[in-house]
């Protein structure tokens, strides 16, 4: 037991001493060393000592030494970060409004700047008006509305039920917007798909014009074929016939001929 009680004093006391003792720190600036001798050289010691050396010769002679580090450091501006640039914040502030912000900003050193803008939404426009004249009952309003989109013109024609015209529906809509193209929202895509169906329309005819001359020049083979086969026969039985004459001569010939008188 007094051996245990001894081991515990003594590692209280080793803690205390390393609880209350101040590390030393080696090469610091703040340390103060001085040397001297009597005779003889000594060296000086670097790395952020002060050090002073005094040297005494019979003479009574003084030497002292100072030595001193001094460290500088620079900058320059490409490292220097520039300042963010936020863009304005844009809200429409309400659902029912059809427009949208943009928004853009720069920011270089020593200059920046922001900008922004509201623009509006024309389809988003059409959609909300066309809803309303349909709400109020005025269906072929509100199909006349949504046709001024060129899509959406295309696609009534496509579908067989033509936008509106001054009033006319159906066919007759359809008759005059084949009359005046040039008032079809969708013209300059009307024109180029008349064009392409042109285009395709004269290369089907052009093949249809080759499929027919090789049919009548086909027909004329057969035909000149069939005339010489008639040929062949008609030729063939004018042989037979011209033997059949020559037979009956050669028999004409042989028999004898008998008169009674």
């Amino acid at each position: 037991m007094k051996f245990i009680l001894t081991n515990l004093a003594l590692l209280l006391l080793l803690i205390t001493l390393i609880a209350i003792s101040k590390p030393a720190i080696a090469d610091s600036a703040n340390d103060s060393n001085t040397q001297t001798n009597e005779s003889g050289s000594n060296t000086n010691i670097t790395g952020g000592y002060e050090s002073t050396t005094t040297t005494t010769y019979e003479d009574g002679a003084t030497n002292s030494t100072t030595s001193t580090s001094t460290t500088t450091s620079s900058s320059t501006g490409s490292n220097i970060p520039v300042n963010s640039a936020n863009s304005p914040s844009y809200s429409s502030m309400s659902q029912d409004v059809c427009s949208m912000g943009v928004s853009g900003s720069i920011s270089t050193l020593g200059f920046g700047a922001s900008v922004g803008k509201h623009i509006r939404d024309l389809n988003c426009e059409r959609i909300k008006l066309s809803k309303v004249l349909y709400d109020y009952g005025m269906k072929v309003a509100a199909v006349s509305i949504l046709c001024q989109d060129s899509r959406v013109h295309a696609a009534m024609a496509m579908s067989g039920t033509p936008c509106p015209w001054n009033g006319k529906i159906g066919r007759d809509a359809q008759e005059m917007w084949d009359k005046y193209p040039e008032l079809r929202p969708d013209y300059e895509d009307y024109l180029i798909k008349a064009e392409a169906i042109a285009k395709i329309d004269a290369e089907l005819l052009e093949i249809e014009k080759q499929e027919e001359a090789k049919r009548i020049q086909k027909e004329q083979e057969e035909l000149a074929k069939k005339i010489e086969e008639e040929k062949k026969k008609l030729a063939t039985l004018k042989e037979q016939e011209e033997v059949d004459e020559e037979i009956d001569i050669i028999i004409i010939d042989t028999v004898p001929i008998n008169i009674h008188k």
